[in-house]
């Protein structure tokens, strides 16, 4: 298993070639289909809001440990605008784009631990880890 995957999003099927990295990285650290289908989810909303708000920026794939817990981190970077207000872009329902809302509130429940850092004008980095059960 390499230690970290980085694909950079530009285009479409880079979302779809995350999706695809993570989730089998995911199935070789062992986790079940259920599992399986939500780190998968994470990444494409994850790397769809790159694509769609910020490009280009990358999704970083790797294997984590701590302690006795295994699991999997993905590190969401990108270099675009900003999230001028984190606390509004995490409430259900928002949305700059006409879509659903769902994207990063949808994306922190489906993991175990979510972190959100952005800065107007210089980019946002969000990082999810979803452990083993």
């Amino acid at each position: 298993m390499p230690e970290r995957v980085v694909v950079p999003i530009q285009d479409e099927l880079d979302i779809v070639r995350a999706r695809q990295e993570g989730r089998q990285l995911a199935k070789e650290a062992g986790f079940g289909p259920v599992d399986l289908a939500r780190v998968a989810t994470a990444i494409s909303e994850l790397a769809r809001n790159i694509y769609n708000y910020a490009r280009p920026g990358s999704i970083e794939l790797g294997a984590v440990q701590r302690g006795s817990r295994r699991g999997i981190e993905v590190v969401a970077q990108d270099q675009g605008p900003g999230i001028a207000d984190i606390e509004e872009a995490m409430r259900d329902g928002y949305t700059t784009s006409g879509g659903l809302g769902a994207g990063l509130p949808g994306t922190r429940r489906l993991v175990d631990e979510f972190e959100i850092e952005s800065e107007r004008g210089v980019g946002t980095k969000v990082t999810i880890r979803k452990w083993l059960r």
